[in-house]
């Protein structure tokens, strides 16, 4: 990660979510990604069966986060797939219950769908989680979809434990960086060529833009 960033703030991570193949993996670390989001939820476009998220998480150096992503799984068979696949972190995506984020062995990462001002305050005192992702509302869809947000109500989320995330492209994604200062971002559809294809040179453009902001 950047050694240059804002006195004050920790470097920022950025995390390509949605990886589909060994190679959109190794274009995300070359891009300079910090966490690669790997998608089991079967309503996905980007959903992926255990054996090809096994073959990816072989190419991911140690430094890179393998974050799991689930939609109303239930906690044995989150477990299961962060056992076996060494998971260095679990995002909720869903409409788990609040105390679902208590209990497992590394990092919960609860995604919020903002509608309104107040939202993220009133879950952040609700949930359970070590971080939040903050979208926009994806209407029936899990997210992945670009639902973007006033970037203004993410601010009752501690900086230090806010994700970013909903509708970032290479071109929106310095001007969150620079209103935030998050702990992270988060993007899916805004650095594809189709849905669950990653254009490397987006990857690489957004990578260069949000930790030069």
């Amino acid at each position: 990660m950047s050694a240059d960033a804002p006195s004050g703030h920790a470097p920022l991570r950025v995390k390509i979510c949605g990886v589909t193949s060994v190679a959109d993996a190794r274009a995300a670390v070359a891009a300079g990604a910090d966490m690669v989001g790997l998608n089991f939820y079967a309503g996905s476009r980007r959903c992926i069966t255990l054996e090809r998220a096994r073959e990816i998480v072989a190419v991911l150096p140690a430094a890179v986060w393998r974050v799991g992503v689930f939609v109303n799984s239930t906690r044995d068979e989150i477990e299961r797939v962060q056992r076996e696949l060494a998971l260095d972190a679990i995002q909720l995506h869903g409409d788990e219950l609040p105390e679902m984020g208590h209990g497992f062995t590394v990092p919960v990462i609860r995604a919020l769908r903002l509608r309104h001002a107040g939202d993220a305050a009133r879950a952040v005192g609700r949930y359970a989680a070590d971080y939040f992702l903050c979208e926009g509302d994806p209407g029936t869809a899990y997210g992945g979809v670009g639902a973007s947000f006033d970037w203004q109500w993410a601010r009752d989320v501690p900086r230090e434990r806010l994700v970013v995330s909903g509708g970032l492209t290479p071109d929106n994604v310095a001007a969150a960086v620079r209103t935030l200062r998050p702990f992270a971002v988060d993007v899916a559809s805004g650095v594809e060529s189709a849905p669950g294809i990653k254009d490397p040179a987006r990857m690489a453009a957004l990578v260069e833009n949000a930790k030069a902001a």
